[in-house]
């Protein structure tokens, strides 16, 4: 039953959603902007909203927090040291979801820009 359920799952283990949230928020923010499918897109937004409020938050637990979701240090250094300060007048909805017009060839899928809100 899906009674109360509200992530998607991606057919995938929790360890391979995991990696999936990691991976596209790495490219995030490495990146500003990236193109994968709406409903990634989607998932994965919440993942980076929580990742850009412990950078705005600023503390060293912050900063641990931070580096056990994305074990990266040269990410989380630029998430808290470039990204969060440029959302410190944001409460939320610092990433944007961007429909694109044209599907992916091999398998049809909505595809979507993600990118940073200014």
């Amino acid at each position: 039953m899906r009674h109360r359920v509200k992530k998607k799952h991606f057919d995938r283990t929790k360890e391979q959603r995991l990696a999936l949230y990691r991976s596209l928020a790495r490219a995030l923010i490495l990146e500003g902007r990236i193109e994968t499918t709406v409903e990634r897109a989607k998932a994965v937004r919440s993942f980076i909203e929580r990742l850009v409020n412990l950078g705005k938050e600023g503390t060293l637990a912050a900063r641990r927090e931070a580096l056990s979701l994305l074990p990266d240090r040269h990410v989380v250094k630029k998430l808290f040291e470039e990204v969060a300060p440029k959302f410190e007048g944001r409460t939320g909805g610092y990433v944007r979801v961007i429909r694109l017009p044209e599907r992916r060839k091999g398998d049809g899928a909505e595809m979507a820009i993600l990118e940073w809100v200014e």
